[in-house]
């Protein structure tokens, strides 16, 4: 076998090594048109002279280039391919990432969708399919690649790469804002409570999995069974219990009636949007409270990360070991720190128009659910009974969880809940007169 030199041969000297033992027990002879090598005991040691230049000299190249892009890093530079939703940029260009017209807007909406709590993981990813997201080889997002996109900090500007120690602000223009970013992150991690409903996907059997069998406690399954000359669709329990098997029509029929009996009266709506108004004004006032806290806490680390860049590289204060173990340790307390910043944050919400809209709704709320698609049944399954209800075999339990909706005119043992005194807001008359009409 003949090569040009060594380098062109192997870059490792054991690969070199390795190859050359096998070639030899073939019988087969390695030489170099360039340098002097053969099977002499001279010629032995020059060819392993060389082979350790030739590792040494990829060595010399690997490190010429980390530091190459290390350095491009550090300036803000993004050297790699571009993530979903960007393009690179030339080399002349003074942005190293550009938006991409066809998907930045679908990257943004995939995390202001998330962000909002209303949907799963699956939903979001679902609805950025159909709305024409795809990888640039024209392929359908998978899920871990989803997922991965959801964590990736150039969305908001930011060039985070552990592999280099590198943790800067890019030289290219964010396509999310922080804002949504953190709060996404904190929906994936379960800091914020999310308004999406347990995914039960069959279209057929909408209380399955949300109607629990009253003995096992366990949930129920749908299933059709073949009958001598159609099929029956049935609720039913697991195997092992068998204390329910009922016809699909009967439980929903049964179910309608329950939503019924819990649809308010236009007095009682009354009452509970005056509740309503006074709650969340509280609950707004005391967030706003923990908002400005948390933003003290953001800044309070900044100004320590401030301080640490300051004591290396103006005071050389601290050795190179010392200030990227305390920096990598601020960074995260800074992401953590904004992270519940973003979670604690209220959105602004124009709650009277949506208590107007409920107190339109909700008094119909039985008819809706029998019109509804799978997705506003379950929406609408949750509301009412947020832990789900059980089932007897004959009717269901009247002691089941229901809303905080159903619950905020109870009086409240939490010192925290006492908005409304149990004697009601002055004029005192006219609000018995209100619970009366209620009545």
């Amino acid at each position: 076998m003949v090569v040009y030199n060594l380098t062109r041969f192997a870059r490792e000297k054991y690969d070199h090594f390795a190859l050359r033992a096998h070639l030899k027990s073939l019988g087969i002879s390695l030489r170099s048109a360039t340098e002097p090598i053969d099977d002499t005991s001279t010629g032995k040691l020059m060819e392993g002279v060389l082979a350790s230049f030739a590792q040494f000299d990829n060595d010399v190249r690997s490190e010429r280039t980390r530091a190459g892009m290390r350095a491009a890093l550090e300036l803000g530079r993004w050297t790699f391919p571009a993530p979903l939703g960007y393009l690179n940029a030339p080399k002349w260009s003074s942005a190293s990432l550009v938006h991409d017209p066809e998907r930045a807007a679908l990257v943004k909406q995939v995390f202001e969708d998330y962000a909002s709590g209303r949907f799963t993981k699956q939903e979001v990813l679902a609805r950025a399919t159909e709305g024409g997201l795809c990888t640039r080889r024209g392929l359908v997002l998978s899920p871990q690649s989803f997922g991965q996109m959801l964590k990736c900090t150039l969305y908001i500007g930011v060039i985070n790469s552990p592999q280099y120690g590198v943790s800067t602000r890019g030289n290219f223009e964010a396509l999310v804002s922080e804002q949504t970013f953190y709060r996404a992150k904190a929906v994936s991690e379960g800091r914020v409570q999310r308004s999406a409903p347990r995914v039960r996907n069959h279209p057929d059997f909408p209380l399955r999995g949300f109607v629990r069998c009253e003995t096992c406690r366990r949930p129920l399954t749908g299933s059709w069974s073949k009958g001598r000359n159609d099929h029956y669709a049935y609720y039913h329990c697991q195997r092992q219990c068998r204390a329910v098997n009922v016809n699909k029509a009967t439980l929903e029929g049964l179910f309608v009636d329950e939503l019924a009996l819990l649809q308010p009266t236009p007095g009682y709506m009354r009452l509970v949007k005056d509740r309503i108004l006074c709650v969340w004004e509280q609950r707004r006032a005391e967030a706003k409270d923990r908002t400005t806290e948390q933003q003290r806490r953001v800044s309070a680390i900044q100004q320590k990360l401030d301080k640490l860049d300051e004591a290396f590289l103006y005071a050389e204060a601290i050795d190179v070991t010392t200030y990227g173990r305390q920096r990598d340790k601020l960074r995260e307390e800074l992401t953590l720190a904004k992270i519940d910043h973003h979670a604690e944050a209220v959105d602004e919400l124009d709650v009277e128009g949506i208590l107007a809209f409920a107190e339109r709704i909700l008094p119909r709320a039985s008819d809706l659910w029998v019109q509804a698609s799978l997705d506003y049944k379950q929406r609408l399954q949750q509301l009412f009974f947020p832990e789900g209800i059980a089932y007897d075999g004959n009717r269901f339990n009247r002691t089941a969880v229901t809303a905080p909706l159903f619950k905020y005119l109870a009086p409240s043992e939490s010192a925290d809940e006492r908005v409304v005194s149990r004697l009601g807001i002055e004029p005192r008359t006219r609000r018995l007169r209100v619970c009366c009409s209620a009545n």
